[in-house]
């Protein structure tokens, strides 16, 4: 057309366009034509959608890869991303497919999400990008809130089209490699348990017709206690949390102590299992200090969470140090002037904080103790602050308090004390890049 310049000026204003308008129009015309072939003219009532070949299928894709981010060619991308015609093998460019994947993830473009789960459904290496940068995008912010977090989450789409669970499964082995390169840092675990909160939230949305049963998602794994984890704790009266804790505590137990566990891969799908319903978790701690409660059960939840790859006998020597420090804990609990000085010498005669499983076992009860205690209210911010100075555990802290904060505005039925002091504490932390 360029090239013709000025030859087709002259018709092209004869029509009463500009040339910008004429091409725009042009571009409109095209891409109408082209998403009527695709999805099929009705003739006689048959749709003859199979008859377009694959290979002018093929064609049109590579057509549209440098008007990717065009806005008037959307219309056509949804139009391919959803066309199948019946071909065995994939028709579309894998050049096309990483073009809209690479737009859609930078913003540059807007699509339909059943467009969108289309291309990642046929497109695995789209899939697997999208997840990276949705880590990458997560662990290079400093989070300030779990509904920060959550946002980001959601508005990449991944949580809904892992209602597929062939889509899940590919994310949830992508999260699994994450967390063993990272060594399970308290970012990618809080990540991780998001999206599951998220997954579980869109997966309840889902039209019935089109809903898969909870266990495609979770198939080798101990369906009773995949039951139990997925009841979400809005869902049960807080008077029958530490029921359910035990309930679960008591199955996990069976599994890993009384039967044979025949690799190391075994007991880490079981304690990922557990890990990605981390808010369960969570409760299992502040019911420890906060409600009158067997003990026993929730710890060895706990233990088996932060020292999952201890033995029998390893994990009752966490058992008995753990039950230590929650014993003085309790002992502390109702008392309304602490020292700084007494708390930490008390934990440190109990247990050998070099111990790393037990060292964030014992943070996590910890700042439990802080936040909900009234003596600990005083010197909650002092002692934070000190312990993470001295044992690098500012990002687990951070973390915990974060997912703390989210429970709380969503339950509602903390005291403004207590609410009033973790914005605090957050507020400190989160500065302390």
């Amino acid at each position: 057309w360029e090239s013709n310049e000025a030859e087709t000026s002259t018709f092209i204003s004869t029509l009463g366009y500009t040339s910008a308008d004429y091409y725009c129009h042009l571009v409109k015309n095209m891409v109408f034509s082209l998403v009527t072939e695709l999805r099929g003219n009705q003739f006689n009532g048959l749709n003859i959608q199979g008859r377009v070949s694959a290979s002018r299928v093929n064609a049109v894709s590579l057509f549209c890869l440098p008007l990717v981010t065009l806005p008037d060619l959307t219309p056509l991308l949804e139009t391919l991303l959803l066309y199948h015609g019946g071909a065995s093998k994939e028709i579309l460019s894998s050049e096309f497919l990483e073009a809209v994947n690479e737009a859609f993830l930078k913003k540059k473009i807007s699509l339909p999400e059943s467009a969108i789960f289309s291309l990642w459904l046929r497109h695995l290496p789209s899939l697997e990008k999208a997840t990276l940068y949705l880590l990458d995008q997560l662990v290079s912010i400093q989070w300030h809130s779990l509904e920060e977090v959550a946002c980001i989450i959601k508005d990449s789409l991944l949580p809904q089209a892992a209602s597929h669970p062939a889509i899940f499964r590919i994310v949830n082995e992508i999260f699994k490699n994450a967390l063993l390169e990272t060594d399970g840092t308290a970012e990618i675990m809080t990540i991780i348990q998001v999206f599951t909160q998220l997954f579980l939230q869109a997966h309840q949305n889902e039209n019935k017709q089109h809903k898969f049963p909870l266990k495609a998602y979770f198939p080798y794994h101990h369906q009773p206690l995949v039951t139990a984890l997925l009841r979400r704790p809005f869902e049960l009266p807080t008077t029958h949390w530490s029921q359910h804790l035990k309930h679960i505590s008591d199955m996990l137990k069976a599994l890993v102590e009384d039967t044979n566990i025949s690799s190391f891969a075994d007991l880490f799908e079981i304690w990922f299992l557990v890990a990605r319903f981390g808010e369960w978790l969570d409760i299992a701690a502040e019911q420890l200090l906060k409600a009158a409660v067997e003990p026993d059960a929730l710890l060895w939840l706990l233990a088996f969470y932060y020292c999952p790859q201890n033995e029998n006998q390893q994990r009752t020597q966490t058992m008995v140090e753990a039950q230590a420090v929650y014993n003085h804990l309790m002992m502390l609990f109702s008392c309304t002037v602490l020292s700084i000085k007494d708390l930490e010498a008390a934990i440190h005669r109990i247990i050998d904080t070099e111990q790393c499983c037990n060292q964030h076992l014992i943070t996590h009860l910890l700042t439990n103790f802080l936040l909900f205690s009234s003596g600990g209210h005083k010197i909650a911010q002092e002692f934070i602050y000190h312990i993470t100075e001295t044992t690098d555990t500012r990002k687990e802290v951070c973390s915990l308090l974060i997912r703390t904060a989210y429970r709380i505005n969503h339950n509602g039925k903390e005291n403004q004390r207590t609410v009033k002091l973790l914005n605090e504490l957050l507020q400190k932390l989160t500065l302390k890049v």
